[in-house]
This record gives C-alpha cells, structure tokens and sequence, in this order.
C-alpha cells in the first residue's frame, strides 16, 4: 500500500493535469482518485514487472467505442513514465487506417460497405506489421508512424505523423478490435441488425471482414505480449458514450470546415458496423484478456481483474 500511495503522490499532478484537458463543462471526471489509485496505479506496477530492457513489452488495450481507452492508455503512459521511468509509446489502430481513397477502390472491388472505416479489413495490415517488426528489431532506427484525421476521415500528410527517435520500453497498442476473433460461418449466417438485414443481405461483407480476422489479423494480434479489456455492461451503454464522444470532437476542433463529423444518426448506423465483433468480444476477449477492468453505467472502472 505504502508504494501505491508514493506512486500516487509523484504522479497525481500530472495525471489531474491530463484528466482536465479531456473534461467539458458537462463532461466532468468523477472519482479520479480511486480510479488512479485502486487502479490504474496497480495496473501499471503489473506493466512494468513485464517490462524488458532488452526488448518492447507489447500490451493491447481494447474496448467498445467511447469505453475510455484513449483516457486510460495515456493516464498508464503518465504513470509509467513519470514514476517508473519507462519510455512509452501509445499507437492507436485506428491510425492505420487505409486512405479515403484506398477505401474507395476497396468498396468497389469487395463491398460497399468496406467505405467506412472501422471494421477489419480497413486496416493497413501491412504498415502495422512492419511498424511491429521495426520497433522490435535490436538496430532500432528513427520509427515513422502514421496519423489519421477522424475529422475528416483520412490519413494525415506524412509531414505529421508520429516519430519515434528511441526505442520504447513499452508499446501500448489500443483499439476497439484489438484481440477479437474470428465468429463460425452459423454465427455469420443471422443479421444482428438492420444494417446487416438491408445493406448485407448475401453476408457478403461480414464474411470478409471475419475472414480478415481468421488471417491476417490473428497473425498481428499474437505480437501482443498482453491484452487489457475494458468491458461495457452492454452495447447501448457504447453507444451513449460514442454520441458524447462525438460532441467532444465537435468541440475540442477548432477548423469545422469539410469536417467528416457525424450526426447522432450517422453515429447509430456507424455503430451497427461495429456491434457484431463488439457483442462477440464482450465474450471472447473475457478469455483472452490479461487484465480486465469493468466498467459501471457511469463511464467508471468498477472493478479490475488481473490474472496471474
């Protein structure tokens, strides 16, 4: 305890500092303390037990849309960091993402669905691997990653994307179908929702996207040395947090020209993408997960499981 309360006392200053950085005024953190102290300061002492010199622990953090994995990944970076004196990086998935344009031909080629970003098989597979590959490699050179723009739905020019000039003890790859499985044909079969029922009537679509699960994905998800789930009660709890999430954005932009903000209808269909692999994942990744967090109504860490 006496450590977790010296851990608490060096990196709360900080912590509080990023925590009001991501409030509005109608979106206030409650109970910061115990959620960094009950915690994610726990959660960090079992990272860097794992933690190699030698080489970067990989540890995935996945989670529903709007559970929080931006917020907890970078309050664990703050901790790992500031009292553990690790370098840390935090790449997220969606920063992989394929360009508006590759998109476009892929949505031509196999279904239009494949337009919207999210699901696998929108991913660039292969700058994920390669970014795997280098940041493990024991020559490390200057590492650059890429940056997408939710705004307005595309990559960023390559004069923004991320630099990595050393290399990382731990790397925490986040996103919302970091670590999820592949689904049986007889699952695929049934439509979960009316965008499956109208716009994916042959299965074509969710086919490909559980295909790219089966393959190329399980090849990039066993580079992880970990996985933390944050887990949703349920899928209409996401949905709440993603409108809010959504608000924030418009918000925290300052450039609303040719933004690719969605309304809150826009959001209800973009989210009924994601709800099959979702719904999956609140069962699959509770096997597979190394650590999982609950999460109350309330957008708070309820309880933590950390397996041995």
């Amino acid at each position: 305890m006496q450590q977790i309360n010296d851990c608490f006392s060096k990196v709360k200053k900080d912590c509080f500092k990023f925590i009001s950085s991501q409030e509005t005024k109608k979106d206030k953190f409650k109970n910061k303390d115990k959620m960094i102290k009950s915690f994610l300061i726990p959660l960090s002492f079992w990272i860097s037990k794992r933690a190699n010199k030698e080489k970067p622990l990989m540890i995935g953090l996945a989670g529903g849309q709007g559970s929080g994995k931006t917020t907890i990944s970078s309050i664990l970076s703050l901790i790992l960091q500031k009292y553990f004196k690790l370098k840390v990086f935090i790449v997220s998935i969606d920063d992989f993402y394929k360009t508006r344009k590759d998109r476009k031909l892929l949505s031509k080629k196999k279904h239009p669905l494949l337009m919207t970003r999210g699901v696998p098989g929108t991913h660039d597979i292969d700058l994920m691997l390669s970014f795997f590959k280098k940041v493990k490699t024991k020559k490390f050179k200057n590492i650059q990653v890429p940056k997408f723009n939710k705004a307005i739905d595309d990559r960023c020019p390559k004069s923004l994307w991320y630099k990595i000039k050393s290399k990382p003890d731990v790397v925490i790859f986040e996103g919302w179908c970091v670590g999820a499985r592949a689904q049986t044909n007889i699952q695929l079969k049934k439509p979960i929702n009316s965008l499956e029922k109208v716009y994916d009537q042959g299965a074509k679509w969710r086919s490909h996207v559980n295909n790219q699960l089966k393959t190329k994905y399980k090849t990039l998800f066993k580079q992880l040395d970990g996985l933390l789930y944050l887990k949703a009660k349920n899928f209409k709890l996401l949905r709440a947090w993603r409108l809010k999430q959504e608000r924030k954005l418009w918000i925290q932009t300052k450039n609303k020209k040719n933004l690719k903000i969605m309304s809150s209808g826009d959001i209800i269909n973009f989210m009924q993408t994601y709800q099959r692999i979702t719904q999956q994942m609140f069962k699959d990744a509770l096997k597979s997960s190394s650590v999982i967090m609950n999460l109350n109504s309330n957008h708070q860490i309820e309880t933590i499981k950390i397996k041995k």
